[in-house]
């Protein structure tokens, strides 16, 4: 069966619930499509992974990439200062994702990049070196300084209206066409 659309978008009610209101507003921001990535980076003690939706491009010259990281994530303290990579997931690594957030699967592969630590054959991969941090209410934004990146063919990982979807590489960049 087929849910009809509403025709009459959702409107904030007065005297709403300030939880009610958060929620309304988290299902509003789902419905805009992100890709999934994962900022891993070395911390004091250990090997760090995040899943993140939250990711885009700052600059071009110079190269630089923003994140936005829940201050109530595990490793959120740990990454200031620290250089990243931010690892771009390809359609077929939606256990990945999961693994780094928070239900743990099989260990995954590492390489040892030259800025920070990324991981094996993702789609693509930013290794970054710490620019700036902002607060963002809930979250930090870090931003950083690319000095190293790649990219492989395949179809890219998504994430919208709160599950994980494909985007096929032939609706993927535009990079081949300068």
């Amino acid at each position: 069966m087929i849910a009809k659309p509403r025709t009459e978008p959702a409107r904030v009610v007065p005297g709403q619930s300030s939880v009610a209101r958060a929620h309304r507003f988290r299902g509003s921001l789902g419905r805009f499509a992100t890709g999934v990535a994962i900022v891993t980076f070395d911390g004091a003690t250990k090997r760090h992974g995040i899943t993140v939706n939250s990711f885009i491009s700052v600059s071009m010259d110079p190269p630089l990439v923003l994140v936005s990281i829940a201050r109530t994530a595990k490793a959120h303290d740990e990454l200031a200062g620290r250089p990243f990579a931010v690892n771009i997931l390809g359609a077929e690594q939606r256990q990945l994702a999961m693994h780094f957030a928070g239900r743990p699967g099989p260990e995954p592969r590492w390489v040892e990049g030259g800025t920070a630590p990324r991981l094996s054959n993702v789609l693509a991969y930013f290794e970054c070196r710490p620019w700036a941090a902002y607060d963002g209410g809930d979250h930090t934004l870090y931003v950083g300084e690319v000095t190293d990146f790649n990219y492989r063919t395949g179809d890219a990982l998504a994430y919208a209206n709160s599950a994980f979807t494909i985007i096929p590489e032939s609706q993927l960049g535009m990079e081949d066409l300068l």
